[in-house]
């Protein structure tokens, strides 16, 4: 499946509507981005059961800031609307492969519970809760590891 472009008027329906979204923030003046190109789309035609989203950072300039991206390019992974990965760099080939396999591994019901635990001492802390502000995140590290090991 090809690369999709995402915008402020469809970033928040395409990370609500599937499963799985990569998002590749990138700009055209940014080298590593273009050598990351090549490894993304290769990535989006051997996963076409992910979305492989792209957000071109000088055109969606109130996007990239809503998502407090400010290095390039940065890869965002978000599962069942839950932003799970974050960090800027280029990745290779393999690295981006291993990647996408601990994102497929995920165990959501963990990540949901970790969540809901985290908002309830929010709430008990603060008065307020955690998910508002957030709008999502999960409170898991990069490196997720396999389950069962």
């Amino acid at each position: 499946m090809p690369t999709i472009t995402l915008t402020q008027h469809n970033f928040d329906s395409v990370v609500a509507s599937n499963p799985i979204v990569l998002v590749d923030w990138w700009a055209g003046w940014c080298g590593p981005c273009h050598r990351f190109a090549p490894v993304y789309e290769a990535s989006s035609d051997r996963h076409p059961e992910i979305v492989h989203g792209k957000v071109d950072t000088e055109a969606e300039v109130a996007l990239s800031a809503g998502a407090q991206v400010t290095q390039y390019p940065t890869l965002m992974a978000f599962r069942e609307g839950l932003l799970v990965y974050s960090e800027a760099g280029a990745l290779t080939p393999d690295a981006l492969e291993d990647l996408v396999q601990q994102i497929l591994w995920l165990d959501m019901d963990q990540i949901r519970r970790r969540l809901a635990e985290q908002d309830a001492r929010e709430l008990a802390t603060t008065g307020a809760s955690a998910t508002a502000r957030r709008a999502g995140p999960a409170p898991v590290s990069p490196r997720y590891g396999w389950p069962g090991l």
